[in-house]
């Protein structure tokens, strides 16, 4: 992590003050070093209502019982995500890749993740609410943001919660490292089977997905 990503703030100030007025009575929000901070412990069921209230501009996480921010997609970044995109459209038809998609995470389903994709079947999230319960989910995906709190949102706390709810794949993107890293086996909210593949070298996906990405084209997005 550069001592620039370090410093960097999770959001503007006007975006914090604008979160913490509408905050629901008892949800005490503070800046501090440039983290969003809650002065008391935090119940899901007020993450969810003080994420239903936040700002447009605003992302908001819940995970391992804290409120996370996450950053904004940069353009690399979303170019990135149609590249994965177009992988799965050529690979399995039958599937459906969701941005932004929230999914409950962690034991008993306590975790808000609100994913960078889920590959789910086509038709998989009809009807439901903004946060969708893991059954069904073949990979989940994130991509790293050039921010202050990847290494321990993406790579430690987030494939813990997603093994946790036995979602099949968890497929991340790394933009520090130049990476592909796929996490595969859930057991115990640990998966059991991690590899890791240089951006430009074949990315095999194991059931029950099946294929491999051709990772060639993320060398383009090197940054």
């Amino acid at each position: 992590m550069t001592p620039s990503t370090a410093e960097r703030p999770q959001m503007p100030v006007e975006d914090f003050e604008e979160l913490a007025g509408v905050a629901p009575e008892g949800v005490r929000l503070e800046f501090v070093d440039g983290k969003v901070r809650t002065k008391d412990p935090l119940s899901v069921e007020d993450f969810e209502e003080l994420d239903r209230r936040a700002p447009e501009t605003v992302r908001l996480e819940y995970i391992n019982g804290k409120l996370e921010v996450k950053a904004m997609p940069d353009g690399n970044h979303s170019e990135i995500h149609m590249w994965l995109l177009e992988q799965c459209l050529q690979h399995r038809p039958d599937l459906r890749l969701h941005h932004e998609r929230g999914v409950k995470t962690e034991a008993y389903r306590k975790g808000r993740a609100r994913t960078d994709g889920a590959l789910v079947p086509r038709g998989h999230f009809k009807g439901h609410g903004e946060w969708s319960a893991a059954n069904g989910v073949l990979m989940v995906v994130e991509i790293t943001s050039h921010d202050r709190d990847t290494d321990q949102r993406d790579r430690i706390d987030k494939p813990v919660g997603y093994a946790a709810v036995d979602i099949p794949v968890y497929l991340l993107i790394d933009r520090d490292n130049n990476t592909v890293v796929v996490h595969s086996e859930p057991e115990d909210s640990r998966y059991q089977q991690t590899a890791s593949y240089p951006w430009g070298t074949p990315v095999e996906l194991p059931d029950p997905l099946g294929f491999t990405l051709d990772t060639e084209e993320l060398k383009d997005y090197a940054d």
